[in-house]
């Protein structure tokens, strides 16, 4: 009887010779993404990314899949900082070129003296002594000066409109009338008169335009002398930015 020959079943094996040219691929991949992210847009911190990536790779330090955390994409600039930064600028050269103009105008005039103006981080800071405006102790507006007063309101016309604060001050020689009661009182009603002749133009906008009074508690000089006594009998006329230093806009209504 014949012997039957056993069949030996070959063991099976898998074919793992593709792995190779495919992790060669998903590498290749990689770097082209890399390439082209880095010449999108080329930065210092881009290029440092994506050296470190390359030698992670190509010197065998970490796997594709072993990477702790994708790469840091850098945010674009703020443009909207820059944009507010430059409004801010241009607001600046606005308001010198509006110095520019009263200076000018005080100096057709020969009111030196009596006038004077300083940018100041709230605003453009037009300075009255009021004795060109007031007698003593009084509130109302000289009637020889109304007309120069009118010419000032010519000045604060603005397109569009600015807020404009007047406000005025005194020394600390206590004040005792039927009128008023105290230098308070008296300064408030300087502001008020004197604004009252500024907004009686039609092109001026009555809505951006203030008035208020300190008294003797803003003094800018000694009460101890005449001179000094005199510099802080003044009216202020305080034009505002419309942009602030920090982009914020200011130009509504007060």
């Amino acid at each position: 009887m014949a012997k039957k020959h056993k069949k030996h079943r070959e063991e099976e094996h898998i074919d793992e010779s593709w792995l190779i040219p495919y992790a060669d691929i998903l590498t290749l991949l990689l770097a082209l993404f890399i390439v082209l992210f880095s010449t999108s847009t080329i930065d210092q911190q881009k290029l440092e990314q994506m050296s470190e990536v390359f030698n992670q790779i190509f010197d065998g330090g970490v796997g594709l899949m072993e990477q702790p955390s994708p790469m840091e994409v850098p945010l674009p600039p703020n443009e909207t900082s820059e944009e507010q930064s430059s409004a801010y600028i241009e607001d600046q050269q606005a308001l010198s070129e509006i110095q520019a103009s009263v200076d000018e105008y005080i100096a057709v005039h020969a009111l030196e003296k009596q006038f004077a103006t300083k940018l100041t981080p709230d605003g453009l800071l037009v300075t009255i002594r009021d004795s060109i405006l007031f007698d003593m102790g009084k509130a109302e507006v000289k009637e020889e000066y109304r007309g120069l007063a009118e010419d000032i309101s010519s000045l604060l016309v603005f397109d569009p409109p600015r807020n404009v604060v007047i406000t005025g001050h005194t020394d600390n020689i206590p004040i005792s009338s039927n009128e008023y009661s105290s230098n308070w009182e008296l300064s408030v009603m300087r502001s008020v008169n004197f604004l009252k002749i500024l907004v009686d133009k039609e092109k001026i906008d009555p809505l951006y335009f203030s008035a208020k009074g300190y008294g003797e508690f803003k003094p800018v000089s000694s009460n101890d002398t005449e001179e000094g006594r005199g510099q802080n009998r003044r009216v202020e006329v305080l034009i505002q930015p419309r942009v602030l230093e920090d982009g914020t806009l200011n130009d509504s209504p007060q």
